[in-house]
């Protein structure tokens, strides 16, 4: 079981006035500017959370749909889900497995090992300037919130935690909500089992999501639409410098009992 921070208080601010992000652009520079504005200043166990289009625009996964040419199986699943065969093509290029069917869905099995309505890939929040674009996520999640970790580390000579946070849509329930596709120098999974609730019975199931709650809670400040608060700071939490990432996350498919 994790310790809890100081003084059991979470702090959660929105890093302001980021521009929007293009292709190339240094996404770290951009956040470190952001903190700068903020009245509090970054300390060791700070977290940063970023929406995941902030990453993926910044990695070069906006693919204008003109470029896309759809193949036989595209453009068949496109006349039964009543989507551009473009944009199916690179859901299936981004996928392992179409999950389930039917107009104006298609639910996949990312290569991530995510499963989400279109494997992640949104058009809302993105330019069309010059023709229709689709947004990919990040091609390693994980990977990208190592290398904002490192960057940001450097620059403030504390140890951070970064969160790569996308809305997920869940079985059974209904809307969305944020969670994590990637992490780095967090603890993911707070595996409690072994331990004992406050009657001394041992918990035998109870592994906590830390990162998804973090994300959530954040994507709530984020906003969904128009509000251009893609990056939160979340204060009150202990150091850590854990290996682990939101790759852990992902049921093993042997787990999966609703394939």
């Amino acid at each position: 079981m994790l310790p809890q921070g100081p003084d059991n208080v979470l702090q959660f601010h929105v890093i302001p006035d980021l521009p929007l992000v293009k292709a190339g652009d240094d996404l770290a520079a951009l956040l470190l500017a952001g903190l700068a504005r903020l009245p509090v200043t970054v300390e060791t166990g700070d977290v940063v959370v970023v929406a995941q289009k902030i990453v993926s625009k910044a990695e070069g996964r906006l693919i204008p749909l003109a470029t896309v040419t759809p193949g036989a199986e595209a453009e068949a699943l496109a006349l039964e889900t009543d989507k551009d065969p473009r944009l199916v093509q690179l859901i299936l290029d981004e996928s392992v497995a179409v999950m389930r069917k039917k107009p104006g869905v298609l639910i996949m099995r990312h290569r991530l090992g995510l499963v989400g309505a279109h494997a992640g890939i949104d058009q809302s929040n993105i330019e069309h300037e010059g023709g229709e674009c689709a947004l990919l996520l990040p091609g390693d999640p994980d990977a990208s919130a190592r290398g904002l970790r490192a960057a940001l580390e450097a620059a403030t000579g504390c140890r951070l935690g970064i969160i790569i946070a996308d809305s997920m849509n869940r079985a059974w329930r209904l809307g969305t909500i944020g969670g994590a596709i990637g992490a780095a120098g967090l603890t993911v999974l707070d595996d409690q089992r072994g331990t004992h609730d406050m009657f001394g019975r041992e918990l035998k199931v109870t592994v906590i999501n830390r990162v998804d709650s973090m994300a959530a809670t954040a994507t709530l400040l984020m906003g969904e639409s128009v509000q251009r608060t893609p990056a939160v700071l979340i204060k009150g939490l202990p150091p850590e410098d854990s290996s682990q990432g939101a790759r852990d996350i992902v049921r093993p498919l042997e787990e999966d009992m609703f394939q």
